[in-house]
């Protein structure tokens, strides 16, 4: 039977990862702040939801079209790996110097539905390029060419990265008003995130080039 269950070492490592990408201000959390500054609280939750079934579709994708490429092309794979990498380090240094720059839209006249705002997030989720190419390059970075088990796993980090984001959306919600104060009244929480996302993916690309050159 194919384990379908990372290492321990890993399953902690993508934890980490995940963590800093979802306190780090981007699109998602700008509409789930301003949904529930806005609208409301439930909003809010509504947009998060949508954003996590937004990432279970990235992740299905992925998971299958890495298991293809792995059976059809291993130096493909191989070259995957190597531009993730470069483009964590890419990711790190967009951080630095351009920072998360959240954005909360103002309310509308005309309030919406709470199955549009889940809708709204599962299409700013899906249609956010960041988080598209954080999906296809980071995931592969923790499967084996050789590991029957690695679409099992890529689906097994997919419902990590959801699990772990959903108690920090929630708290982005219900602290929402005081979030958005605290980034309008200190630059330093918003560069305080951002060096700490460019300090752990820049580790994870140092970590991926130097096992590759070993190879």
């Amino acid at each position: 039977m194919q384990a379908v269950i990372p290492d321990f070492p890993v399953i902690l490592a993508f934890a980490l990862a995940t963590i800093v990408l979802a306190i780090t201000p981007g699109p998602d959390m700008a509409l789930q702040m301003s949904r529930a500054i806005n609208y409301g609280r439930a909003h809010g939750m509504a947009a998060m939801f949508g954003a996590m079934a937004g990432i279970l579709v990235h992740t299905s994708l992925v998971a299958f079209g890495i298991s293809v490429l792995i059976i059809a092309a291993p130096p493909l794979f191989f070259a995957l790996k190597i531009a993730g990498a470069l483009y964590l380090l890419w990711l790190a240094w967009q951080a630095i110097t351009s920072g998360g720059g959240l954005r909360l839209a103002e309310a509308a006249k005309k309030p919406p539905t709470l199955r549009q705002s889940f809708m709204t997030g599962i299409g700013i989720n899906l249609l956010n390029p960041k988080v598209v190419l954080f999906f296809v390059t980071f995931l592969p970075q923790f499967v084996d060419a050789h590991d029957p088990g690695a679409t099992g796993k890529l689906f097994f980090l997919g419902l990590e990265f959801v699990a772990v984001s959903i108690p920090l959306g929630i708290g982005t919600v219900l602290a929402a008003g005081w979030l958005a104060a605290a980034f309008k009244r200190s630059i330093w929480v918003e560069r305080a995130l951002n060096w700490s996302f460019a300090a752990i993916f820049t580790a994870f690309a140092a970590t991926i080039l130097t096992a590759q050159a070993r190879h």
